[in-house]
């Protein structure tokens, strides 16, 4: 009679021991925290139309849209709308600090404009809202370029690319 207790007794222990370690095995570890990197949003903007001045005179006209990666928590303290600061700063650069001179044959810094742009914007906001800058279009139409056809009616000829475009995601807000 004693065996049979024992034996019961060594049974009950080796399934408590299973279980409980089973049990332990089986649980997920604690989530390991990401890196921190603040949550971003694409902030798509307007298109734009900002003339090209030469010794006073519209020499021709550039024409684009950005889009931006916003600090969504930055972003939502701002007092003034993102796409007259966009719309302004990229008129600063492409008029009044002439960044893109068509006199000069030579390529545009992409990267250059688009660090401009996204330290401008940070500077006036006083943080760094902006994480990146995204070109969608940029192109330049001469006044050259835009006859007049029949009826009164402006025929435009096709606009010089001067940079190849990305799009943002389909999950772009819109500009505020």
């Amino acid at each position: 009679m004693v065996k049979i207790v024992l034996a019961g007794v060594w049974a009950c222990i080796v399934a408590l021991v299973a279980v409980y370690f089973s049990v332990k095995l089986a649980t997920a570890p604690p989530p390991v925290e990401e890196s921190k990197a603040p949550p971003t949003e694409v902030v798509r903007g307007e298109s734009i139309t900002v003339p090209f001045l030469d010794n006073g005179a519209v020499k021709g006209y550039f024409i684009g849209r950005f889009s931006f990666m916003v600090d969504k928590q930055k972003a939502e303290g701002l007092q003034m709308p993102m796409t007259a600061l966009t719309t302004d700063e990229l008129f600063t650069l492409l008029v009044g600090n002439r960044m893109v001179d068509l006199s000069k044959s030579t390529k545009l810094d992409v990267e250059g404009f688009k660090q401009a742009i996204k330290t401008g914007i940070n500077k006036r906001l006083g943080t760094d809202v902006i994480n990146d800058v995204l070109i969608e279009q940029l192109d330049f139409l001469g006044k050259d370029d835009i006859r007049e056809g029949g009826g009164g009616k402006p025929k435009l000829l096709p606009a010089v690319k001067i940079v190849e475009g990305q799009k943002p995601p389909e999950s772009a807000a819109p500009a505020e």
